[in-house]
């Protein structure tokens, strides 16, 4: 039987969607909020979580590896680790939007809880 395991392909290579990733979650971290595709925004999800949850625990260096941007690493443990050090999880919601115009594609509002 078939299973399909490892989450959606996006129609990109893989090396590809782990850049998009990465890019998305810095700036999700950046603006705490961004606006994507239902699609992409539940790959977003368990990627981005898994980050803070690094940082609540103070793993520098696996926080490091999948966020290069110096200004959103700072911000990750002055910021949000405290802010989230008393959450068990779920950091994270995806608010559904209107229909993109162009393809009609389902849209979300990925933001940081507070």
């Amino acid at each position: 039987m078939i299973k399909t395991l490892g989450g959606r392909k996006l129609g990109v290579t893989s090396s590809h969607r782990r850049a998009l990733l990465r890019n998305m979650a810095t700036s999700l971290f950046l603006h705490e909020k961004v606006e994507t595709t239902i699609a992409k925004a539940k790959e977003l999800r368990p990627f981005a979580e898994k980050i803070i949850t690094h940082a609540v625990r103070g793993r520098h260096v696996l926080v490091r590896r999948a966020i290069q941007d110096r200004v959103v690493y700072r911000k990750l443990f002055d910021v949000l680790a405290p802010r989230y050090a008393q959450r068990p999880g779920g950091y994270i919601r995806i608010l559904r939007l209107a229909p993109r115009v162009g393809d009609n594609a389902q849209r979300g509002l990925v933001t940081l809880l507070s």
